[in-house]
């Protein structure tokens, strides 16, 4: 149930943001807003507002939404044409209040993607301290010479403070260099600096988890398989796991540390587990069928719970690092800039081959990390929503025929040409876009179903 609401607010918010962008602009720029629509097909609900009667529309199907603006064109030989203010139409616009509408709908979507990382940074970035953990025999990462134990410092020279910097920058780095410069300190404040072969990395590795791609892994202490926080309404919630539990067995294997305990839940997607354990003095079993959710194209099993761990152990492996408003700003723009340019390169390089579609996700995907995102805090959840706004607000740029990008490209053609793109070539733009547009669909929706059955 909250898969499906996380799923649904998420959608709402982004596209209610995207189309405010157009009809906001298009209003000050005077041009008459004929429909605010938020999803597509029968409207579940309609009412016209304002004194140009704009017609609000909640659709049925939540995968879109659209503003529709007075066109001239829409109306000449009509009974209709009379009752509008023709001037106020679209196409009667100057091409700079034209482009400023039809870009309004990304750069509201990348606003709202600043300002949701402002609001993270000024509030504290969580993240594990890049401790490398065990180092894959014969990896990337091996014959780099990294060990376990060493912390990374910089890459590139860049300064890392938690594994989301690492993987963010080793992610980066592998569209674009053949090595990468990795200065690491041991457990004697030694310097070491490594360098990592990126040229051997596969195209379809660019689609997992980079650390495992090259070998490396997050250190993790041997912690005790003791219950801590157990989410609402999830798998061990409802199955009766309680803080403080001592796990002991999973399916009649002896448990000694947390991670072996993840690693069998892990591995049983949807598979009902029988699980021993200790509360106080006595001995109890349940039976727990783990969630099976999708991480990293690969479906894993899981059952909300989490460890407990002394706050003194946490603090050796959790940073929190704390900005001031001013820097926060600035780290926002960067990292909304920095994601959109990474997203624009993954999908080139899919164009290319370099990156398998198989990367490609679509809806089911989406409602999946929403799902997961909402259960695992507000912060993560936020995250969840400013890459999700980028994602939007790039793809809408794209030079494709009924999206944001294609109507900008025929204005582009107009400022070259001189004269409009005629009536033609856009009816023959558009069935060419709805068949990308189709194309991509179909590929992303396959992509899920196959993740969730292979895994």
């Amino acid at each position: 149930m909250l898969t499906i609401l996380a799923f649904l607010f998420t959608l709402g918010l982004l596209i209610t943001i995207h189309e405010y962008g157009h009809f906001q602009v298009a209003k000050w720029c005077n041009v008459k807003v004929l429909k605010f629509s938020i999803g597509f097909g029968k409207p579940l609900w309609h009412k016209k507002i304002g004194k140009d009667g704009t017609e609000f529309i909640l659709a049925a199907i939540p995968l879109g939404g659209y503003v529709k603006l007075l066109d001239e064109q829409e109306f000449i030989g009509t009974a209709e044409y009379a009752n509008h203010d023709m001037q106020r139409a679209l196409n009667r616009q100057s091409i700079g209040k034209r482009m400023a509408i039809v870009l309004a709908g990304s750069t509201a979507n990348l606003l709202l993607a600043i300002l949701l990382y402002w609001w993270l940074y000024m509030m504290g970035v969580v993240g594990m301290k890049p401790i490398i953990g065990a180092v894959t025999d014969h990896s990337i990462a091996a014959e780099a010479s990294l060990k376990a134990g060493e912390t990374i410092q910089k890459i590139n020279g860049k300064e890392v403070a938690n594994w989301q910097d690492v993987r963010w920058l080793l992610l980066n780095a592998s569209f674009k260099s053949k090595a990468v410069e990795v200065q690491a300190i041991d457990s004697d404040q030694t310097l070491h600096v490594h360098s990592l072969n990126l040229s051997k990395l596969q195209k379809d590795q660019l689609s997992e988890d980079i650390l495992v791609s090259l070998g490396l892994s997050v250190y993790q202490p041997d912690i005790p398989a003791r219950i801590g926080e157990v989410l609402k309404d999830s798998p061990a919630d409802l199955a009766g796991l309680k803080t403080n539990d001592l796990i002991l067995e999973i399916n009649r294997t002896k448990v000694a540390i947390w991670e072996d305990f993840v690693r069998e839940i892990r591995n049983n997607p949807g598979k009902p587990v029988t699980i021993l354990f200790e509360r106080g003095t006595e001995s109890e079993s349940v039976v727990i069928k783990p969630e099976a959710i999708v991480e990293n194209n690969k479906t894993i099993g899981r059952i909300g719970a989490t460890f407990r761990v002394e706050q003194t152990e946490l603090s050796k492996l959790f940073i929190t690092t704390h900005y001031t408003p001013g820097v926060a700003l600035v780290k926002a723009l960067e990292k909304t800039w920095d994601t959109s340019i990474f997203s624009l390169k993954m999908l080139g390089n899919m164009v290319i081959g370099q990156v398998s579609w198989k990367s490609m996700s679509g809806p089911v995907t989406i409602a999946s990390y929403a799902g997961q995102s909402a259960n695992m805090g507000i912060k993560v959840f936020v995250a969840f929503l400013a890459l999700i706004s980028i994602s939007i607000g790039v793809l809408n740029l794209l030079p494709i025929p009924v999206l944001d990008g294609g109507h900008f490209m025929y204005y582009m053609a107009e400022i070259f040409t001189g004269k409009p793109v005629s009536q033609t070539t856009i009816i023959t733009g558009q069935k060419i876009g709805f068949a990308l547009l189709g194309s991509m669909m179909v590929l992303a929706l396959y992509n899920d179903i196959n993740r969730l059955i292979t895994g």
